[in-house]
């Protein structure tokens, strides 16, 4: 029987912090930016990969006319945030994807959280 040596084992296991630990840092740096409406009733919502958003534009016409419409100014402000939070998921996603893929781990789990299948 061919058992793996406890010391390598240890060390690739470091390894792989190592590279988790360094996406982690990679992903939390990561800016992105959500964007909702056009021309005129824009809003753009500055995240960064922690989720937390750090900068919100308004374009100046939509503010002269919020009082009377503020319904589309929320709608607006969740769906850019919405956008924002959706490229972090991809970005992390593919990071996660690109890392396992080096590691050699597998890059698929299937659906581990979603609804039985029937």
């Amino acid at each position: 029987m061919n058992m793996p040596n406890l010391k390598e084992l240890m060390s690739k296991a470091k390894e792989m912090q190592k590279h988790m630990q360094d996406a982690q840092q990679e992903i939390t740096a990561l800016k992105v930016f959500g964007e909702a409406g056009a021309g005129m009733t824009k809003v753009r919502v500055k995240m960064n990969g922690a989720h937390k958003i750090e900068n919100i534009q308004f374009s100046p016409a939509l503010l002269e006319n919020a009082a009377d419409d503020e319904e589309m100014l929320v709608d607006l402000l969740m769906a850019a945030i919405n956008s924002a939070v959706d490229k972090i998921e991809n970005a992390t996603k593919e990071k996660m994807m690109s890392l396992a893929k080096g590691m050699n781990l597998p890059t698929d789990f299937g659906d581990l959280g979603g609804e039985d299948d029937e």
